[in-house]
């Protein structure tokens, strides 16, 4: 601390814990989208089951940690903002709307733009600005009219809820919720016969439960300087661009080197599978397709609270309420997307 100032060294456990995530993707092939496409019309549930060990040890890992001291989850802003259903299910099926509109999440975005994909660097670019325009921006006071934040008055995690009734410890339920999704996972024989994608699941995972565990340091630390937080990709990319616009070192914060982890790792890992190749948009009518989903992910994803990973990995980590309801969400917007592009609208 002396050394380097909290934002400097909140961005560099952001910096190592997106390198992890972003290797994940390219190494372990850890997608939201390329999860539901494969399992809906590929016939392949590994990267859907994979999510299972991604969200096992992240649950488990999470509240291991806290019980242990190292980490504060109720102190993100998923526990502290009291859950609007409404925001979590339209913006959630915005956002997966939008997610299949693009072709990639906010993090498979930059995931691919790290593997060379020019095109994906418009829908990071675009997302990140859309989230501003609907936090901050033109459409804010609309936002905050339509689905206004409060703090919460009560608990907003679904584990220290049952902890508050039952006296087990919320560990105890995180065990068994994570351990259900584990269990889930491994019971898919074709995942079982991945090691890579287990071990990078289990990476993963693990990223976001040292992303608890550093900021929680930080927070502590810093007194309150740093809050404590995990990966998410939508108003986090919105800051960035800001950072490199108009910011020096001292702007420089976990969300800054959380992306910039993540365009290392997917460089690095498109680089040792011999994937890296320069890419550029050939047909206007996909880019518009691409640029339209980008801004529906912005403005879901400010809505939710959160994106396909902010509210279906790191709030669920944290097993908070507004968690499994947007991720539903955006899964069925997701869905309903492919569904539109892929297989049209005809009837069964």
């Amino acid at each position: 601390m002396e050394t380097f100032s909290p934002g400097v060294l909140a961005s560099l456990i952001g910096l190592s814990a997106g390198l992890v995530l972003g290797l994940a993707a390219r190494l372990g092939d850890f997608c939201t989208l390329g999860a539901l496409e494969s399992a809906a019309y590929g016939a392949d549930q590994r990267r859907m089951r994979l999510w299972g060990i991604v969200l096992g040890v992240a649950i488990i890992g999470t509240f291991a940690a806290e019980a242990a001291g190292l980490a504060r989850p109720t102190e993100t802003f998923y526990h502290t903002i009291a859950w609007n259903p409404l925001a979590s299910i339209i913006g959630g099926l915005i956002f997966g709307y939008g997610m299949a509109m693009a072709g990639n999440c906010g993090f498979g975005a930059l995931v691919r733009f790290g593997g060379g994909d020019l095109r994906s660097l418009v829908v990071v670019v675009v997302i990140g600005i859309f989230a501003f325009v609907t936090l901050s921006g033109p459409i804010g006071p609309l936002r905050t009219a339509l689905f206004p934040q409060t703090d919460a008055e009560g608990v907003q995690g679904i584990a220290h809820w049952l902890a508050a009734r039952t006296g087990i410890a919320p560990l105890g339920f995180a065990v068994v919720i994570g351990g259900a999704a584990l269990v889930w996972a491994l019971s898919h024989a074709p995942l079982r016969q991945s090691p890579r994608m287990l071990l990078w699941g289990v990476a993963a995972g693990l990223a976001v439960v040292w992303s608890f565990i550093g900021t929680t340091w930080l927070a502590t630390e810093s007194f309150g300087e740093i809050g404590v937080e995990g990966p998410s990709f939508t108003a986090p990319l919105g800051r960035t661009i800001i950072f490199f616009m108009t910011s020096t070192a001292g702007g420089v914060s976990f969300s800054v080197g959380m992306v910039a982890g993540v365009l290392a790792g997917a460089f690095l890992g498109s680089s040792i599978r011999g994937l890296f190749r320069w890419e550029a948009c050939e047909d206007p009518r996909e880019l518009g397709r691409q640029v339209s989903g980008a801004a529906l992910m912005g403005v879901g994803g400010t809505l939710a609270l959160g994106c396909s990973v902010g509210q279906g990995v790191t709030a669920m980590s944290t097993l908070a309420v507004s968690a499994p309801v947007t991720l539903a969400a955006i899964a069925a917007g997701g869905l309903f997307g492919l569904r539109q592009l892929i297989g049209g609208f005809q009837p069964d």
